[in-house]
């Protein structure tokens, strides 16, 4: 049987950036989809159906600390939504709390360390 791998939906308006994140999650066994944009988050949401969002919080038009009420709306249970910025900590902490997100990710965690913290804030699975 074929382990299946944790579905993450990265949305970050920096091409370079989402480049980045996509291929350290992908060489550490997730499977990955990426938006460069905020605008048809919620259709990717329902049709994806990751078990994270990795929501960047300065995105134009609708700003992930917006997105993620609108994007829950059509996300499966469980589903988790954690903003992701290069704001001060406690910002971060405060705006993903705010917003109630699933939790926050400085831009500073990088590589292996991204990968670890992303695994330990996906939903349990049942076996």
């Amino acid at each position: 049987m074929a382990e299946v791998k944790p579905k993450v939906l990265v949305v970050d308006d920096d091409a370079l950036q989402i480049d980045l994140v996509a291929r350290t999650l992908r060489a550490d066994g997730f499977e990955v989809q990426t938006s460069i944009q905020s605008i048809g988050v919620s259709n990717v949401v329902r049709t994806f159906l990751p078990d994270l969002v990795l929501l960047d919080v300065n995105i134009p038009a609708l700003s992930g600390d917006k997105l993620v009420a609108l994007a829950r709306k059509y996300a499966a249970p469980g589903t988790r939504f954690i903003l992701y910025s290069a704001c001060d900590e406690g910002k971060l902490r405060s705006l993903a709390k705010e917003c109630e997100a699933d939790g926050w990710i400085s831009k500073s965690v990088t590589g292996a360390a991204l990968a670890s913290r992303i695994r330990a804030l996906l939903p349990r699975r049942e076996p």
